[in-house]
């Protein structure tokens, strides 16, 4: 996967890319991440990138002229052809009023071989970037940041981790949060329990009683069965608990809705 981040701060990205998973996915020529400074595409002396908008309001508004002139030398495919999938790539634009990241859209970018990330500022960018330039806009979150450049680092990190090859145990990020369809171990029953879509279930390591506090005796068990349905039955408690919105769309057997409804009943 080639990676372009267009930014009017490249040295931001001196830090977060160099280290864990980003840094191990570069080194092994799994992704290939390049920074592009903005203000090298701006024509007159003081390298301007930003104006006021028409109409008035307060603050500045990216241009569209260095941003258009930046992608023009990155050699991509039409718009037309991105947007409806005729080539694997992607130009992203960031900022607070995109669709909202993911797992489900990381999932989709690290099927891509090239993104561009346009990095946004907190006032906005002319409207013509994300009309005629970007192919969607994306959002890490329904916040405001000063700029994109933390939320490329965020989506870029999400979406490497998600190439072949860049975890040691693949398998793992199937068994995440937010990760749909459960993977399932060769040769036995599927004793970690995938989430299916939602939250992670609780993890538990030596030793087994800490400071008082005792691991649950289900999962000392060695009973697959019985360790899955009680990871299960803690996932569902979490996700009810935390972000019972994920509930609504997750699949869900008889047993699993009575269990949540005997969960929401008050306690007498």
């Amino acid at each position: 996967m080639k990676a372009d981040i267009v930014t009017i701060f490249p040295d931001f990205f001196r830090g977060p890319l160099d280290y864990g998973i980003t840094r191990r996915a570069q080194e092994t020529g799994l992704a290939e991440i390049r920074v592009h400074d903005l203000r090298e595409f701006t024509h007159d002396r003081h390298r301007t990138v930003d104006d006021r908008p028409f109409g008035g309001g307060e603050g500045m508004v990216l241009k569209p002229e260095p941003l258009f002139d930046c992608l023009d030398t990155m050699d991509l495919a039409p718009r037309d052809d991105r947007v409806v999938g005729r080539v694997r790539e992607s130009v992203v634009l960031l900022s607070a009023q995109g669709q909202r990241f993911t797992q489900k859209v990381a999932a989709e970018l690290a099927s891509l071989e090239r993104i561009v990330f346009i990095c946004g500022r907190y006032e906005g960018v002319d409207e013509r970037v994300a009309d005629y330039l970007a192919d969607r806009e994306l959002s890490i979150g329904d916040y405001v940041l000063s700029g994109g450049e933390m939320a490329a680092a965020v989506i870029v990190e999400a979406v490497a981790r998600l190439l072949p090859g860049a975890v040691g145990n693949e398998a793992s990020t199937q068994q995440e949060s937010f990760t749909a369809g459960a993977v399932k171990v060769a040769g036995g029953a599927d004793s970690t329990c995938g989430s299916n879509g939602l939250l992670d279930y609780p993890h538990y390591t030596r030793p087994a009683e800490f400071r008082g506090m005792a691991v649950p005796n289900e999962l000392l068990t060695g009973n697959h069965e019985e360790i899955r349905q009680w990871r299960r039955r803690r996932a569902l408690e979490k996700t009810l608990r935390n972000r019972p919105d994920l509930l609504e769309g997750a699949e869900l057997s008889k047993e699993e809705r009575k269990f949540l409804e005997e969960l929401a009943q008050p306690e007498s």
